[in-house]
């Protein structure tokens, strides 16, 4: 396995430096400051490139070798008119990524949102602190703060009154902080950031979208796409909707197994794979991670490697576990991954996750599931079931 490192660039807290005292050998990056919709030139591409890679001589090289993420413009998911022109932007990133070495590319088709969660410093119970993902506080948001047009069809009464008591006991800075962190507030989001009014805005673009036309303009994006992919032996990997399920009246079409066959089915390409994210799957009781590890091995370009740890009382709530304490048993996982390793004779780029804002990180500034302390424990966790169990695989 490569065991890679999301990179924010020059003014991510956590820099080149550290992520070369975690062992790890790969940089997951993106040009976040290039607007979303406009190609990535080919300067910018080599200039983000020789910042990773400008110690290498003298020190434990590092490479850029997947992009996370090339972000989708709205009006691609909307096929809106003069979407082609951005549909042209992303296919010259293409070619310019490609240009470098870079040829593993995550994206995402979400609507309007990127991966979304209600609290950003969860207390554990040894002192640490996660992500976390309330069902009921968002309920509150949607209904009580953002008071979506036709929301309460969305939920049933006892959801409504749940949200109801949340909302009442939020302080204003508390709904303040709610809002911020569910329309602007996370790190690598491939959405611009809203007020409340523009936010409204953008989700009434979607007004007459349901999940076959959304799924549609996927399929017809790819069919754009994947030609040129294949003619510069790049792997597309796409990421599941997260949390993966329909938010804000939005249709979801990257949340389950079924998605997937639909969409291997439509476009069969060895060009179209995915990103196995196991906590955002795994956000799903019904997603069997193992057996979507083991079944999807020629399709799985890249993965992270987390887990979550799901409320008993309201499945749709749940915090980032531990990566080897969750609901999602991580050690199966690794093996099928091995496993496919040896079948297919390639590697896949793994990366640790949303780890834990711990120890002298709760000090620092950090980006939200992004701090150094908490991933380097989950990469070393899972460094060794990688160690433990290569040798069995191998036999």
């Amino acid at each position: 396995m490569r065991e890679s490192w999301r990179w924010f660039g020059p003014n991510d807290p956590v820099s080149l430096a550290d992520i070369r005292q975690t062992g790890a050998t790969d940089i997951v990056s993106a040009l976040h400051d290039i607007p979303i919709g406009e190609a990535w030139s080919d300067e910018a591409v080599r200039a983000h490139k020789a910042l990773v890679e400008e110690y290498n001589d003298t020190m434990a090289p590092l490479h850029w070798t997947v992009v996370e993420s090339i972000p989708v413009h709205d009006d691609i998911k909307l096929a809106a008119p003069g979407h082609e022109a951005y549909v042209e932007n992303w296919i010259t990133s293409l070619r310019n990524l490609a240009a470098e070495g870079i040829t593993t590319i995550c994206y995402n088709f979400m609507p309007v949102i990127d991966w979304t969660r209600t609290d950003l410093k969860f207390p554990l119970p040894n002192g640490a602190y996660a992500l976390r993902f309330d069902q009921d506080k968002f309920a509150a948001f949607d209904l009580f703060i953002l008071r979506r047009e036709n929301a309460t069809g969305d939920y049933t009464e006892s959801d409504i009154a749940r949200a109801r008591k949340v909302f009442e006991r939020l302080t204003v800075e508390e709904r303040t902080s709610l809002t911020q962190t569910i329309i602007a507030g996370l790190p690598g989001k491939m959405t611009d950031a809203y007020s409340l009014d523009d936010f409204r805005a953008a989700l009434g673009r979607y007004k007459e979208v349901d999940h076959a036309k959304l799924r549609a303009n996927l399929f017809a994006f790819l069919a754009k796409i994947l030609p040129h992919a294949e003619e510069l032996d790049i792997k597309l990997a796409i990421h599941p909707d997260d949390p993966p399920w329909d938010m804000f009246g939005l249709p979801r079409v990257i949340c389950t197994p079924d998605d997937l066959d639909k969409l291997f089915s439509a476009l069969p390409s060895p060009a179209n794979g995915i990103t196995l994210c196991v906590g955002t799957y795994g956000s799903r009781p019904d997603n069997n991670l193992p057996e979507m590890a083991r079944d999807y091995a020629e399709r799985i370009h890249f993965a992270h490697l987390r887990g979550v740890t799901r409320d008993p009382q309201e499945q749709r709530s749940f915090y980032e576990a531990g990566h080897l304490d969750s609901d999602i048993d991580m050690v199966r996982v690794i093996r099928h991954l091995l496993e496919n390793e040896q079948a297919l004779g390639r590697e896949i780029f793994i990366r640790p996750d949303h780890g834990h804002l711990m120890m002298d990180d709760v000090k620092r500034t950090s980006n939200p599931g992004y701090s150094a302390i908490g991933r380097m424990k989950g990469l070393a966790e899972i460094r060794g079931v990688v160690t433990a169990i290569s040798s069995t695989v191998a036999e």
